[in-house]
């Protein structure tokens, strides 16, 4: 039985590839996929956002070599950023409630 970060380590790749490859690269993103991505698997954090170009940004941001498409390694910065925020986040919460 895989250790608790295994599991999670294992969630990401299946995630990842459960969405590329469906209009191209097996191994990228497009734009479109990122989208899907996003829509399916982070609802909470596309519906907080403001802006309507939020996909636009995050696509440019995580697409270190400008080839129009996410790699798993830019994918995984996204998912550290944002593990990252929801965790200063909650370290924030539980410094006001004290």
């Amino acid at each position: 039985m895989p250790s608790q970060l295994e599991g999670a380590m294992g969630a990401l790749i299946t995630v990842f590839y459960n969405y590329s490859g469906n209009e191209g690269d097996k191994h990228k993103l497009n734009k479109g996929e990122l989208k899907e991505l996003l829509h399916s698997e982070l609802t909470d954090f596309l519906t907080s956002q403001k802006d309507p170009m939020v996909v636009e940004k995050i696509m440019n941001d995580l697409d270190s070599n400008k080839d129009n498409e996410v790699d798993f390694n830019e994918f995984v910065v996204l998912v550290a950023a944002l593990t990252v925020a929801c965790n200063d986040f909650f370290q924030e919460q539980s410094k006001n409630k004290k």
